[in-house]
């Protein structure tokens, strides 16, 4: 039996929810799981989702394959852990990094 961790989808239409659940690779998307690990809301805003990390890590270390989303929730989860901010990618402006790096320069010398 080939497992995998994965998204369900539940939810209604235009508002969609997942469930993060380890399932046999042969049931459907949206059929039969194994077990509950979570859930994701993508529309809901600030933290949107709730992950049993030492139940994740079990069927990781039982040799389940994990999708690519819920890679990424994990490691969005390793990152609030850490204190760390959950995207570290901003747009900054020419004249903004002109200013910051002016800033840095003032400080230093």
């Amino acid at each position: 039996m080939s497992v995998k961790v994965r998204l369900t989808r539940t939810g209604a239409n235009r508002d969609i929810s997942f469930r993060v659940v380890a399932a046999d690779t042969r049931f459907p998307r949206d059929g039969r799981f194994i077990e509950n690990l979570g859930w994701y809301s993508p529309r809901q805003p600030g933290k949107n989702y709730e992950l049993k990390l030492d139940r994740i890590a079990y069927w990781k270390g039982v040799g389940a394959i994990v999708s690519p989303v819920v890679q990424s929730l994990l490691k969005r989860q390793k990152r609030a852990d850490e204190g760390k901010p959950e995207h570290t990618h901003q747009k900054i402006s020419k004249g903004k990094k002109a200013k910051l790096a002016k800033a840095a320069k003032a400080a230093e010398g």
